[in-house]
């Protein structure tokens, strides 16, 4: 499962949804996904093959009951991506911030020395 394919499938408002379900309430069947939306019960099983095809979700099967939930690994890869681009973010913020305060010094100075 690459981040490219996380992505893609979390395009979609809801399959995006879905795993916001499922991240805030834990495992579940497809039945008790799909009352929030109206969309119909073969639409549902599409976004939640989806999903899984892209490893962002699991299915568990218990004897009759089938439930879903998020894949722990599809969630750190995620983050590891996240991290990486907040760790560049935050140190490009930090360099624009340092030369900001020295076009601000000096700027100051050019004033006093006026």
């Amino acid at each position: 499962m690459t981040v490219q394919t996380i992505f893609s499938a979390l395009s979609d408002p809801t399959r995006f949804a879905i795993v916001e379900q499922l991240l805030e309430e834990g495992d579940q069947t497809a039945g008790s996904l799909a009352e929030p939306f109206n969309i119909s019960k073969p639409a549902i099983s599409r976004h939640l093959k989806v999903l899984e095809e892209a490893g962002v979700i699991e299915r568990r099967i218990d004897r009759q009951f089938r439930s879903f939930r998020v894949r722990p690994q599809s969630m750190r890869s995620l983050d590891d991506w996240i991290s990486r681009y907040r760790r560049f973010w935050q140190t490009s913020f930090d360099r624009l911030e340092k030369v900001l305060n020295e076009n601000k010094d000096k700027e100051e100075k050019d004033v006093d020395s006026d």
